[in-house]
Protein backbone atom coordinates (compact mmCIF):
# COMPACT_ATOMS: atom_id res chain seq x y z
CA UNK A 1 0.00 0.00 0.00
CA UNK A 2 1.37 3.37 -0.90
CA UNK A 3 2.13 5.86 1.82
CA UNK A 4 -0.85 7.15 3.74
CA UNK A 5 -1.11 10.63 5.20
CA UNK A 6 -3.68 12.10 7.59
CA UNK A 7 -6.46 12.89 5.12
CA UNK A 8 -10.00 12.39 6.36
CA UNK A 9 -11.74 10.47 3.55
CA UNK A 10 -15.15 11.82 4.63
CA UNK A 11 -14.30 15.38 3.67
CA UNK A 12 -10.85 15.29 2.05
CA UNK A 13 -9.46 17.56 4.74
CA UNK A 14 -5.94 17.13 6.08
CA UNK A 15 -5.71 16.53 9.84
CA UNK A 16 -3.15 19.01 11.12
CA UNK A 17 -3.69 18.84 14.87
CA UNK A 18 -1.43 16.77 17.13
CA UNK A 19 0.95 14.17 15.77
CA UNK A 20 -1.12 11.57 17.65
CA UNK A 21 -4.32 12.66 15.87
CA UNK A 22 -2.50 12.55 12.54
CA UNK A 23 -1.20 9.05 13.23
CA UNK A 24 -4.63 7.80 14.33
CA UNK A 25 -6.14 9.07 11.06
CA UNK A 26 -3.38 7.38 9.06
CA UNK A 27 -3.89 4.08 10.86
CA UNK A 28 -7.67 4.35 10.32
CA UNK A 29 -7.04 4.94 6.61
CA UNK A 30 -4.74 1.91 6.46
CA UNK A 31 -7.34 -0.20 8.26
CA UNK A 32 -10.06 0.83 5.79
CA UNK A 33 -7.90 -0.15 2.82
CA UNK A 34 -6.98 -3.46 4.45
CA UNK A 35 -10.62 -4.25 5.21
CA UNK A 36 -11.64 -3.42 1.64
CA UNK A 37 -9.12 -6.04 0.50
CA UNK A 38 -10.41 -8.59 3.04
CA UNK A 39 -7.33 -8.16 5.23
CA UNK A 40 -6.48 -6.74 8.65
CA UNK A 41 -3.44 -5.55 10.59
CA UNK A 42 -2.27 -9.14 11.16
CA UNK A 43 -1.61 -9.38 7.40
CA UNK A 44 0.94 -6.55 7.48
CA UNK A 45 4.50 -7.85 7.17
CA UNK A 46 6.43 -4.58 6.83
CA UNK A 47 5.88 -0.90 7.49
CA UNK A 48 7.83 2.24 6.80
CA UNK A 49 7.20 5.34 8.87
CA UNK A 50 8.44 8.65 7.50
CA UNK A 51 8.80 11.51 9.98
CA UNK A 52 9.84 15.09 9.40
CA UNK A 53 11.01 15.21 13.03
CA UNK A 54 12.34 12.28 15.03
CA UNK A 55 11.17 14.11 18.15
CA UNK A 56 7.68 12.86 17.17
CA UNK A 57 8.81 9.22 17.23
CA UNK A 58 7.53 8.34 20.73
CA UNK A 59 4.01 9.68 20.12
CA UNK A 60 3.76 8.07 16.68
CA UNK A 61 5.12 4.78 18.02
CA UNK A 62 2.57 4.72 20.84
CA UNK A 63 -0.37 5.11 18.44
CA UNK A 64 1.13 2.83 15.79
CA UNK A 65 1.83 0.06 18.32
CA UNK A 66 -1.74 0.10 19.62
CA UNK A 67 -2.98 -1.28 16.29
CA UNK A 68 -0.96 -4.50 16.52
CA UNK A 69 -1.69 -7.31 18.97
CA UNK A 70 1.08 -9.79 18.17
CA UNK A 71 3.48 -10.65 15.37
CA UNK A 72 4.53 -7.07 14.92
CA UNK A 73 5.64 -6.45 11.33
CA UNK A 74 9.17 -5.49 10.40
CA UNK A 75 9.43 -1.73 10.58
CA UNK A 76 11.76 1.04 9.62
CA UNK A 77 11.43 4.66 10.63
CA UNK A 78 13.09 7.30 8.51
CA UNK A 79 13.59 11.01 9.09
CA UNK A 80 12.93 13.01 5.93
CA UNK A 81 13.22 16.66 4.94
CA UNK A 82 9.65 16.90 3.71
CA UNK A 83 6.48 14.95 2.92
CA UNK A 84 3.51 15.50 0.59
CA UNK A 85 1.21 18.41 1.53
CA UNK A 86 3.66 19.40 4.28
CA UNK A 87 2.52 16.63 6.64
CA UNK A 88 4.62 15.47 9.57
CA UNK A 89 4.11 11.71 9.22
CA UNK A 90 3.45 9.22 6.44
CA UNK A 91 3.14 5.44 6.80
CA UNK A 92 3.33 2.80 4.08
CA UNK A 93 2.69 -0.90 4.59
CA UNK A 94 3.18 -4.21 2.82
CA UNK A 95 0.57 -6.87 3.56
CA UNK A 96 0.27 -10.44 2.45
CA UNK A 97 -2.68 -12.76 2.14
CA UNK A 98 -2.28 -15.65 4.55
Amino acid sequence: MSGQIAIDPANGQLITSSISAQTIRIMQNIEAILLAAGLNFSNIVKTTIFLTSMSDFDEVNKVYGSYFKDNFPARETVAVAGLPKGVNVEISVTAEVS
